[in-house]
């Protein structure tokens, strides 16, 4: 082969093996760079792994979903319950104050229908009535229609309809408050079934029309509303749906971002997977937010119809089912009391589109239109919800039921409050406050506390823990713990009366005294009016409350006696020894000073104060419970001459100014006053009633009020309106009766001294006012004899 012929099939050979260069720049063209493809991998991994984050958050959310919905949905909480008020002949009770009483247990009067459960009519002096039904615990009490009639004394007669006269009337008991025993809310919740047609039909024509039909979200929906409110230049619809607000309710705060309304949107669709529109729309009705009464939040339609009108759910009429879902939109913008024609506005309109959407006729609409708020007023509110009250409940709920007892749903809890007891107190401290806070600086800013029990059980029948009775906030008298002042002053005689060595007619000395504290302190106590009496009987110094001899007597007994003494009487821990323990020192909380005052009003017998009389379980039967102990500590006899010297303090002493308020009656207390006059004091007793009031300001600043001047008017304003039966001690063995002077306690006629009646013991030592001895016409034969053994040596 040639030459040439070789080089042309060498570059024959080249074109076959090699391409172009235009070619080998195409290929290079169409292959990505190394980056772009490592790029187009972690584009794809992390799409994979975001669809693997999506997919756990979701399966996180649907956990949540089921675990607190599922766990709270139909959670009943316990249904507190006043003590009933019970209606006999005889009863000492006004035809308006039992009107007053059924306007706040959200009774309404009769439009001229047949008689409704939770109805009343007036005819004259008789009211006629149907009450509810309840379960009491010794069975269901079906409605009643009856007819009251009223004389000028209280109630007259009881009947029936048909003219048989009914031994007595037992009411059903008033709602106080519910609560969660766990979680210590207030709600009232509905089960299925229970929520009124007319609220569902209106909820869904007025929030959410495609509610039957859609997922959770409604894009139809959010653009018929946008529509709607830019033809109208306002909002009248919203663009979320029911199941949307209830999750933003169940699930999620406040915050009005993409984000949270992203996830408002995730958790809808998940929670109508579950459940059915029936559990979510009740659920709904339970837990969406409904308004504010202080610092306790309206939560469901049924506590919002106890809040705003005063009575049940299924008692309200079309028109006040329109103003609950008219506040539903927005609760604070939609306040009725601040805002009525802004609600009442907006009520309208709800009507309207009820009438639009056929769920009402259009007439029914114009009438409930042309009707007000009806709106409960202040005045009318009644005990209702009892914040301070409840705080009392919740405490005994825990301290005398297991936890496991009260998680049970349905419970019924049956306390000892008296809607009238707790009116009367509500109103004493109320309108007293109000008066001392007009007086000046000092007291402009004082508040109020208050308790009411029965001595002999421990009841406690109103707790009162401000002057604002629906304020859910510090609770005085459960947490407000101050000096007592000289309300510990019965305590210290207690000692000493029963030690035995002395009586109500012993010699004691009011002088000055100094005493050296363990810091090298001298301590040096005085008499409120800076005068020192000399000698005077142990009856004057406790009437008048001398604190002079009260602490002398207190320094020979021993503070430590007197320390363990308010123990057993309290049923606390004694408090330290200190000298100044004698003059009130100490600090108790009102309801603590009930105790102590409940075991001397009952004769020294403790009743640990109570607030539950029962506990019902889902089936009607009571719980069983931790038993009640009544604990004896002191001595009868010691006791009753105590009280005898209690009753002075109205005659003779320091409650000598609340008399006339008194209507005559005889009781027995004690003023208290704390030191620089910081906290005033009374508390007092008759035969079946006893209260304790307090006065005083919440930062410790002193008011210039004494016992006198600050609580005890309104003591006094409880027992008076109360109308509670006076004191008379009882008898103990060993005692006689003597007559005495009372300045000095030496025996005495009334003829030449100040004297007075009064128990000691048999063996007591005694001496008579020299030229004015007792004879035979003030002591009796039994204690003349007595007498005489007594002066000639014969114990």
């Amino acid at each position: 082969m040639s030459k040439s012929g070789r080089k042309g099939s060498t570059r024959a050979a080249g074109k076959t093996q090699r391409k172009p260069a235009s070619a080998r720049r195409r290929r290079t063209r169409s292959r990505p760079p190394s980056g772009w493809r490592r790029l187009g991998r972690a584009l794809l991994w992390l799409g994979l792994a975001g669809v693997v984050a999506l997919a756990a958050w979701l399966f996180w959310l649907d956990a949540r979903i089921t675990t607190q919905f599922e766990g709270r949905r139909w959670d009943q909480p316990a249904q507190v319950f006043a003590e009933p008020v019970e209606l006999y002949a005889g009863l000492p009770l006004g035809i308006h104050s039992f009107i007053e009483l059924l306007r706040a247990q959200g009774y309404r009067e009769a439009d001229g229908s047949a008689p409704r459960a939770g109805f009343w009519w007036r005819e004259g002096a008789s009211v006629r009535l149907m009450t509810r039904p309840f379960r009491f615990a010794d069975g269901e009490q079906p409605p009643i229609v009856a007819q009251v009639d009223f004389t000028a004394a209280g109630v007259g007669r009881i009947r029936d309809l048909e003219g048989r006269d009914l031994p007595f009337l037992r009411m059903d008991p008033m709602r106080i408050g519910s609560i969660f025993p766990v979680h210590g809310e207030d709600r009232i919740v509905l089960a299925p079934g229970e929520v009124p047609a007319l609220l569902e039909d209106a909820l869904i024509a007025v929030e959410d029309r495609r509610f039957r039909s859609h997922l959770g979200v409604d894009p139809e929906g959010i653009g018929r509303a946008l529509m709607v409110n830019l033809r109208a230049g306002a909002v009248r619809q919203g663009g979320s749906t029911l199941t949307q607000q209830l999750v933003k309710s169940y699930f999620l705060d406040s915050r009005r971002t993409l984000g949270r309304k992203i996830t408002e949107a995730f958790m809808a669709i998940l929670l109508e997977r579950h459940y059915d529109k029936e559990d979510i729309l009740t659920a709904y009705v339970n837990e969406v937010f409904m308004g504010q009464d202080g610092t306790r939040a309206i939560h469901g339609f049924g506590l919002a119809a106890a809040f705003y009108f005063g009575k049940p759910l299924a008692e309200l009429d079309t028109a006040e089912v329109a103003t609950l879902v008219a506040i539903v939109r927005g609760p604070s913008y939609y306040n009725p009391w601040r805002h009525p024609e802004r609600v009442r506005e907006r009520r309208d309109l709800v009507l309207e589109l009820l009438a639009e959407q056929g769920v009402i006729h259009a007439a029914q609409a114009e009438a409930a239109a042309r009707r007000g708020l009806g709106l409960r007023s202040s005045s009318t509110a009644g005990p209702g919800y009892q914040p301070a009250f409840l705080g009392l409940v919740r405490r005994q709920l825990r301290r005398d039921y297991r936890d496991a007892d009260l998680d049970s749903a349905g419970l019924v809890v049956l306390t000892t409050l008296d809607p009238l007891t707790q009116r009367v107190a509500q109103a004493a401290v109320s309108e007293g406050v109000a008066e001392l806070r007009r007086r000046g600086e000092a007291t402009a800013s004082v508040q109020g506390a208050a308790v009411v029990t029965r001595p002999a059980t421990g009841e406690v029948l109103a707790l009162v823990g401000g002057a604002d009775g629906n304020f859910d906030g510090f609770n005085r008298a459960l947490d407000a713990r101050r000096p007592i002042g000289s309300l510990v002053k019965p305590a210290v005689y207690l000692a000493a009366l029963e030690s035995g060595e002395y009586s109500l007619a012993s010699t004691l000395e009011d002088w000055p005294v100094e005493v050296t504290l363990e810091n090298g302190d001298t301590w040096r106590p005085d008499n409120f009016d800076h005068q020192a009496r000399g000698p005077v009987s142990l009856l004057r110094a406790l009437a008048e409350s001398l604190n002079l001899a009260t602490v002398n007597l207190g320094l020979e007994l021993g503070v430590d006696k007197v320390a363990a003494r308010l123990a057993r009487l309290s049923g606390e821990a004694a408090p330290p020894a200190y000298p100044s323990l004698l003059l009130g020192s100490v600090e108790y909380p009102p309801l603590t000073v009930a105790e102590i005052y409940g075991a001397i009003a009952a004769g020294g017998f403790r009743a640990p104060l109570r607030s539950v009389r029962a506990v019902l379980g889902p089936d009607g039967q009571p719980l069983s419970r931790y038993p009640l102990d009544i604990e004896a500590v002191a001595d009868p006899a010691a006791v009753v001459q105590l009280q005898h010297a209690m009753r002075h303090v109205f005659e003779r002493g320091t409650a000598r100014g609340a008399l006339r308020r008194l209507g005559g009656r005889d009781y027995g207390g004690k003023t208290g006053t704390s030191g620089d006059f910081r906290d005033s004091w009374f508390a007092g007793f008759g035969s079946d009633t006893l209260a304790v009031a307090w006065v005083g300001r919440d930062d410790n600043a002193p008011t210039g009020l004494t016992g006198a001047t600050g609580a005890l008017p309104i003591w006094a304003d409880i027992m008076a309106g109360l109308g509670a039966a006076g004191f008379v001690p009882g008898a103990a063995e060993g005692l006689v009766e003597v007559e005495m002077d009372y300045a000095s306690g030496l025996l005495a006629r009334g003829s030449c001294a100040d004297t007075v009646f009064v128990p000691v013991p048999e063996d007591a030592t005694l001496y008579a006012m020299r030229g004015c001895e007792p004879d035979a016409g003030t002591l009796g034969e039994k204690g003349m004899e007595w007498l005489r053994r007594l002066f000639q040596g014969e114990r």
